[in-house]
Order: C-alpha cells, then sequence, then structure tokens
C-alpha cells in the first residue's frame, strides 16, 4: 500500500470512505498529528471531541474506542495502536497560540492555519474547524488539581494507530507544527488508506 508522507508543519486533506482503515504512522518518533474528521454526505456534522469524552467516560483513548461526531454517531474506530496515548485536550496550534504562549513574533500559522487551508476545498472554513483528535499526544493531568503539562510523545520510530472509518468521511490531517507537543524538532507524519479486508 502506498505510504503518503505530510511535511513538518504542514497538512492534506483527503476522503475516506466506509470500511476504508486510514494508518497514521510516526516515522521518526516523538512526532504529533492532528486528525479532523467530516462527514462527506453534510460536513456540519464532525468528529466531536466532548462527545467521544462524555461516551467513554475517560479522556485517554486508544484500541476499541469509538470516537463520536457532532450528532453520537460512531465516525471512526480505533482498531490498532501501538502507542496507546492520545487525546482531544488541545485545540489545533495556531498562529494565535504562538504569539500568546510561545512569544512569537512572526508566528508560523500552526495546524489550525494548515488545516483549514486543506480543508478550504471542501467548503470547510477556518471558523467550523473543532478540537482535534491528537494523535500521540502526550498530556498527563494532575488528578487533584487539573493542571496539564505537553510532554514528549511516548511514540516510536515506525510507532502507528489505525482507525476505521464507520462512514464516508473528510479527514484532515497535520504534522504537528508545535515545539512543545514534539519535543522541539519538527517531523513528518506517514499515513496509508487501507481498503477493507
Amino acid at each position: 500500500m502506498m505510504i503518503h508522507e505530510i511535511a513538518p508543519r504542514s497538512g492534506v486533506a483527503f476522503e475516506l470512505r466506509q470500511g476504508q482503515c486510514l494508518k497514521v504512522i510516526d516515522p521518526q518518533g516523538e512526532q504529533v498529528a492532528d486528525l479532523l474528521a467530516f462527514a462527506h454526505e453534510d460536513t456540519d456534522e464532525w468528529l466531536s471531541s466532548g462527545r467521544t469524552i462524555d461516551y467513554a467516560s475517560r479522556i485517554y483513548l486508544s484500541t476499541g474506542d469509538p470516537l463520536y461526531s457532532n450528532r453520537s454517531q460512531v465516525m471512526l474506530r480505533i482498531v490498532e495502536d501501538t502507542v496507546g496515548r492520545h487525546d482531544f485536550l488541545l485545540t489545533p496550534c495556531s498562529a494565535e497560540m504562538f504569539r500568546i504562549i510561545y512569544g512569537d513574533k512572526q508566528p508560523h500559522r500552526g495546524c489550525f492555519g494548515n488545516l483549514a487551508q486543506a480543508l478550504a476545498p471542501y467548503g470547510i472554513s477556518p471558523d467550523r474547524i473543532p478540537n482535534a483528535f491528537n494523535v500521540f499526544m502526550n498530556v498527563p493531568v494532575n488528578g487533584e488539581t487539573g493542571e496539564i503539562r505537553v510532554e514528549p510523545p511516548l511514540s516510536k520510530p515506525g510507532d502507528y494507530t489505525v482507525f476505521e472509518a464507520q462512514m464516508d468521511l473528510v479527514i484532515g490531517l497535520t504534522a504537528c507544527s508545535a515545539g512543545q507537543s514534539n519535543n522541539f524538532a519538527y517531523k513528518p507524519i506517514h499515513y496509508q488508506i487501507l481498503d477493507h479486508g
């Protein structure tokens, strides 16, 4: 199967049909990928962090977990996972985030900007971009205070997560642009589209 590469600090959008699987691969290790999904037939239905966390009753998701839409329909299901630490906790990094958190004077447009550009041909405007599923992201939460820390991903070179589409989808996927999320090194993300069976 063909392996596609997302260059460091960039993003893509593509269609994924019901029954197909998306394999997201970290070729070099410690690199986050932001994943969005929209229903192909009606892009007002999108992957929902709130619905998914509500129904799973936990913030870290892995093999066997369904990922729900804002209409409580299963969009994707995690069918294989070699890492086991992913979450919906933080929104896609953006130029504004780089200014506010990092103090950048000429900030990168981040995953938000990359996703907005990639999804525009599908009629999805920037204001409709929700929280992403943060593949490989490692955000421990203090159980007493609720404080969060962004730590290096647990993914090693070649680690991957496989998602099975439960409906026809438009996918947005990035190689994350935030230094803190990726142990301050920007690397590519690979992905494959695998036909059912």
